[in-house]
């Protein structure tokens, strides 16, 4: 996720504030003080709030760490108004792993609960109202905070564990129907249900005023949409190589190249993205489409592309896996990736081309001999 601010780093994952995180502190804020009438009460709402999601770090941490001890590369952690996103660069398709990281984040909800409650139990703290606490009725106070995060911190686990996708409690369903069902099918079963559960939210939520839970809802109705069509792509593309599918004939710029000839070369031929090349052949840069245009807006038409391009994008090779290709076009928002053997630029893959062969392989599933390259190599 883009415009957020990193706190810290823990074991090579960044914890991150996404920009709109203040908003639930201003809600939470205006919540409690509204409803208790004292800023007092307005106070609780916000170190309430920032408490919980502390809980949320440790959660999704939970996760991380599970998944680094699979192999699976953890990117970052952001922290949003509707909670944490531990962004994972892939779900392993074993049904155990994911079981095992899908439930890792609920776990240490619980083990929290236990410290907590037994804290409660020996530290002599009532646990009085908790309506009154949740409301912040109960005032402001040490331990009403303590016990405010302690019920919190339950009702974190018992939601997380909805059997609603893309939600923890989907992922657990998902691997437990992964290992008798196929993945794929497993998959569709949990997006369903989590849609389903979704809409059961959303309406609830329109009809009681809950603007939170109508957000939450949608969150889940789209997020195991995405979910489900990501594996239903993956599964057209396991097999297929770059080599069935990259663009061999393009046109290429070089180092003194301007703005203007690239512009003049996208105009004429409808290439959009250009591969930078040095006299001999080989890659040295890549020129996008959009930073095309942002060099149009904010340079003169002779500058040149040299002072644009990319020169950190690595290229593909022929015999890559094309799914693992179009995962990392969409992780680093590129339209189009060069292709290069032993340095020396030999085609391109773009998002068009992509698009076309997932439109023939849903006409015709065996349309692509999996792993024969265009040269039947």
């Amino acid at each position: 996720m883009g415009s957020s601010l990193k706190l810290f780093t823990i074991r090579d994952i960044d914890i991150k504030l996404h920009i709109t995180f203040p908003l639930i502190l201003v809600w939470a804020g205006l919540q409690f003080g509204l409803l208790a009438g004292s800023l007092s009460s307005a106070f609780f709402g916000v170190v309430a709030v920032t408490l919980l999601f502390v809980l949320v770090t440790l959660h999704e941490l939970g996760h991380s760490f599970a998944a680094q001890h699979y192999g699976v590369p953890v990117k970052q952690i952001v922290l949003t108004p509707l909670g944490g996103v531990a962004q994972l660069n892939e779900m392993p398709e074993d049904p155990l792993q994911e079981l095992v990281i899908a439930s890792a984040g609920p776990a240490v909800n619980v083990v929290a609960a236990l410290l907590m409650g037994g804290v409660i139990l020996f530290g002599g703290i009532e646990l009085g109202n908790p309506l009154a606490v949740l409301t912040g009725a109960a005032g402001f106070s040490l331990s009403t905070l303590f016990v405010y995060v302690f019920i919190y911190n339950i009702v974190l686990a018992v939601f997380n564990l909805l059997p609603a996708f893309p939600m923890d409690g989907g992922r657990i369903l998902r691997a437990l129907l992964a290992l008798r069902l196929e993945y794929s099918r497993a998959t569709s079963i949990a997006a369903t249900i989590g849609r389903g559960f979704a809409v059961l939210m959303g309406l609830y939520g329109l009809f009681n005023g809950g603007i939170f839970l109508i957000l939450i809802a949608a969150f889940i109705f789209f997020g195991a949409g995405q979910e489900a069509g990501m594996v239903r792509m993956r599964n057209k593309l396991r097999g297929v190589r770059v080599s069935q599918v990259y663009q061999q004939r393009i046109h290429t710029l070089t180092l003194d190249s301007t703005v203007q000839q690239a512009a003049n070369l996208m105009l004429y031929t409808g290439q959009r993205n250009f591969p930078v090349v040095d006299e001999g052949d080989e890659l040295v840069g890549f020129l996008s489409s959009e930073t095309l245009e942002h060099a149009l807006r904010n340079s003169v038409p002779h500058a040149p592309i040299a002072r644009f391009m990319r020169a950190d994008i690595v290229p593909v090779s022929r015999d890559d896996d094309l799914f693992d290709v179009q995962k990392r076009m969409a992780t680093e928002a590129l339209s189009a990736i060069p292709v290069a053997e032993g340095g020396r630029l030999v085609g391109l893959v773009t998002e068009r081309s992509l698009g076309e062969l997932l439109r023939l392989l849903d006409i015709a599933p065996n349309a692509m001999l999996r792993g024969q390259s265009a040269y039947g190599r």
